[in-house]
Formats: C-alpha cells, sequence, structure tokens
C-alpha cells in the first residue's frame, strides 16, 4: 500500500520517533552523514532491523530522493514473544501459539490468520525476514482478522521454539515427514502448533526440535493439501481435543 511506504532521512526518522511500527527498513550501503548515523542509533535502540542494500534497490522501490533510505511501514503492530506468553498464563489463559515457518504467500497467510481468529489462536509468531509481508491482500484475505490477532516477528524462530519449551508448551509440527497421524496425539492446551513454507516445509532445525511431528491422511492421488486448508484441520483438532478445557 503506498501509504505505508515512506522514504528520505526526515519523514523516515519522524515515523521513528513517533513510534510507528516498521515491516521493513533499507537503507543504502555506505552511506555516511550525521543524520544517517542518528537514524541508525535510533533503529538499534528500537529493536529494529535495517537491511542494507544498493542504491539500485532503493531507485526500484522509488524514482524519487529518497536520499538512501527506505522504510515500509506496517499496519498492524508487533509484539516480542517473551512479553506476550507470560502475560497469557497470568491472565489465567493456557496459549496457543501458531508459528508460520517464512510463508511466503499473502493470500495463505491472511486465510490463516482468519481461521486462527476463530478458532482462539492467541499469538502468531513470523520471521523477521522472509515472511509474507502484512499488506492490504493479506488483510483483505483475513476478513481483518489480523487486526484481532497479536503477531510477533522474531529473529530467531529456534529460540522461540526453546523459549516456548521452558515455557511448559508443547510444540508439535504439522509435516509430512513422519508416521504419526495428527488424532493420535494428544494435544491439550498449552500448544505450539508449526506450519511451514508453501514448498520447502517446515526447517530442519524447527522439526528436529519438535516435541512430535504430526500428519494429515491423504488417500487421493493428489500429494498435499493447501497450507492454509492444512493449518485449518490442525488447528480444528487442537479444538475439538480441548473443547472441553476452559482456554
Amino acid at each position: 500500500m503506498e501509504k505505508d511506504f515512506i522514504f528520505g532521512i526526515r519523514p523516515v526518522m519522524e515515523a521513528l520517533e513517533a513510534g510507528k511500527t516498521f515491516d521493513k527498513v533499507f537503507i543504502q550501503n555506505g552511506l555516511l552523514g550525521d543524520n544517517i548515523k542518528v537514524l541508525k542509533m535510533k533503529f538499534s535502540q528500537a529493536g529494529i532491523r535495517v537491511k542494507y542494500v544498493p542504491i539500485e534497490k532503493l531507485n526500484r522501490l522509488t524514482r524519487k530522493n529518497h536520499q538512501g533510505v527506505c522504510a515500509f511501514l506496517s499496519p498492524v503492530q508487533f509484539f516480542a514473544i517473551e512479553d506476550v506468553i507470560p502475560q497469557l498464563f497470568e491472565d489465567g489463559k493456557m496459549p496457543l501459539v501458531l508459528i508460520l515457518d517464512h510463508l511466503t504467500d499473502v493470500r495463505n497467510f491472511g486465510a490463516i490468520c482468519r481461521t486462527a481468529e476463530i478458532v482462539g489462536v492467541d499469538v502468531i509468531v513470523i520471521p523477521d525476514e522472509g515472511s509474507a509481508p502484512i499488506n492490504s491482500d493479506s488483510i483483505k484475505t483475513s476478513a481483518g482478522a489480523i487486526y484481532n490477532l497479536k503477531i510477533c516477528k522474531e529473529k530467531n524462530l529456534l529460540k522461540v521454539l526453546e523459549f516456548l519449551k521452558l515455557s511448559g508448551i508443547k510444540v508439535v509440527s504439522a509435516t509430512e515427514k513422519t508416521d504419526t497421524y495428527l488424532y493420535d496425539e494428544v494435544l491439550e492446551l498449552p500448544l505450539a502448533v508449526i506450519v511451514g513454507n508453501e514448498e520447502k516445509g517446515i526447517s530442519r532445525d524447527l522439526l528436529k526440535n519438535s516435541d512430535a511431528k504430526l500428519k494429515l491422511p491423504i488417500y487421493g492421488k493428489t500429494d498435499s493439501l493447501n497450507v492454509s486448508v492444512a493449518c485449518g484441520a490442525f488447528l480444528y483438532e487442537v479444538v475439538r481435543q480441548n473443547l472441553n478445557s476452559n482456554k
């Protein structure tokens, strides 16, 4: 969305100082100057990752005078998983966490968010790079459900898994690389479900560190489901097993 794209040192600085949520920040390689130094420091203090790119990348984003700085603002606020999970437990909830491992299609992301919000997912975790952007397409596909979800954008999904497991949350992966069916596993809350990339699936490290690897039965000739459909099937089995519990 054009209104979420800003460029130039001063506009980006003002957005940062106003507390806007950034989706992506690009700064030209080797750019020098006092204002750039201050801007980099402020992004660092705010914990916002900056990607340093050739000027050609910035020129493709805009033909106007970008001064070596371009950024995309996010229409939603991002949270830190280390803050969200303790608060959920403190509120007496048994968390249901959905981890999307480098899902890239915006419509799949939106459809998953819609299902997740309906079934009561407490938090969605996405990587801070290589994930589908949260934009007008994903928001529309989610029917606005994205606005009702807590979304955590994290640098290291493996560390997220470690944190969740230390917090007493079981972690299961939705993958065809297993002999265990989803319906044969106990899926009591608190629980985290990992769903993988549309083509590559879940990364090896995340699979290795999951408490269980589970698959859906497939009887037809088509070898896989759309990721949003598979995710919905997994989440509703979690709902079914926890119908009589107080989430």
